[in-house]
């Protein structure tokens, strides 16, 4: 469908353009119909055209998304790095900082956990820090909102392996239920979901994501990189391996 609309934009575009300047030389409406005729033929003969403009476009709006992040990664590189209410495991004083945004209810979040845990069991000088970016509904902002709670029981790693090894969707009970599981003191657990600082903490993620035009999860930044989606061991090592290898910029 994006691509459908691409094309009929990038076409219109085309034939406003070419209207515009032949206005300018005060053509008669006959004219204009000829010219308007001569543009859908020209479209119609030569269709690859509409191919390379909407190819074209869709290379600058990833450049320009490209350089706004950069910038955005410059600014904003203290609230997504050193955010001391994030949660965080691996080595505090690691020399590679892995800062990954998701969701409960995200397929590819799942797989991913298994990566990254893997990835710290590999590896000991590394850190990640878990940006809760619920965007698949109140189900996800609840288990996200339980998460941070979690951590003020000192359980949010247990409570994020749990929720994400759990079967299906990760429902309100579901979050409960695990969190009853695991010992956490109920009472204290709701009371600090509903609370105003974990409101203000997923509301500061989300807006972070806006500024950095993270649309889904899973999504990781690495240094002055950010990768949209799921990346395997592989690439995670690599982009390690690399930002070793250059220095950090940014983490």
């Amino acid at each position: 469908m994006t691509s459908i609309i691409r094309l009929l934009a990038s076409t219109a575009v085309f034939a406003f353009a070419t209207l515009s300047t032949v206005q300018a030389g005060s053509m008669t409406p006959g004219q204009k119909t000829e010219m308007q005729e001569l543009i859908r033929s020209y479209l119609l003969d030569n269709p690859e055209i509409l191919r390379e403009m909407a190819t074209k476009l869709e290379a600058k709006d990833k450049q320009a998304e490209e350089d706004m992040r950069g910038k955005a990664l410059s600014k904003l590189a203290p609230a997504i790095f050193k955010t001391e209410t994030d949660p965080s495991i691996g080595n505090p004083k690691g020399d590679v900082t892995i800062v990954e945004f998701m969701d409960y209810n995200c397929g590819w979040c799942k797989k991913s956990m298994s990566e990254v845990s893997t990835l710290l069991k590999s590896d000991d000088k590394i850190r990640v820090v878990f940006k809760e970016f619920p965007i698949f509904g109140e189900h996800s902002e609840y288990a996200a909102r339980a998460a941070l709670a979690a951590a003020k029981q000192n359980k949010y790693w247990d409570l994020h392996q749990a929720m994400f090894s759990h079967d299906g969707q990760v429902t309100t009970d579901v979050v409960n239920q695990l969190a009853e599981g695991l010992g956490l003191d109920m009472a204290k657990l709701k009371t600090d979901i509903e609370s105003k600082e974990i409101g203000e903490h997923i509301a500061a993620n989300m807006q972070l994501g806006k500024e950095l035009a993270i649309n889904g999860t899973p999504a990781f930044i690495i240094d002055d990189q950010v990768y949209g989606g799921y990346v395997p061991l592989d690439g995670m090592l690599a982009s390690v391996a690399q930002v070793r290898a250059n220095g950090c910029k940014l983490c």
